[in-house]
């Protein structure tokens, strides 16, 4: 069974501005996380489970909406998932 840790400011950001349908998912989401891992993440074809690139590498990207993500990453060694960050994605060009 896989440890989920996270990161203080993810607490912070679940209690000000996440929607309840979020909240929800993201539970959800944690519960397939610790009894499956990463490897159940990514069979669940709704999260759009992916690998992060540039200076987020190493770390992993679920959806839990059109617009929500969780940024996590996983240590294997230990059998420990780190959310790092539960946002917004935004779309808008830079």
């Amino acid at each position: 069974m896989w440890q989920i840790l996270e990161h203080r400011r993810v607490d912070k950001r679940l209690s000000k501005s996440v929607p309840a349908e979020i909240l929800k998912r993201y539970e959800k989401w944690k519960d397939i996380a610790r009894i499956s891992g990463p490897a159940g993440l990514r069979r669940i074809k709704g999260f759009h489970d992916e690998a992060l690139a540039g200076s987020w590498k190493g770390h992993r990207s679920s959806r839990l909406g059109q617009q929500w993500r969780v940024i996590y990453r996983s240590r294997k060694d230990v059998l420990i998932i780190e959310v790092v960050e539960v946002n917004a994605h935004d779309y808008r060009k830079k």
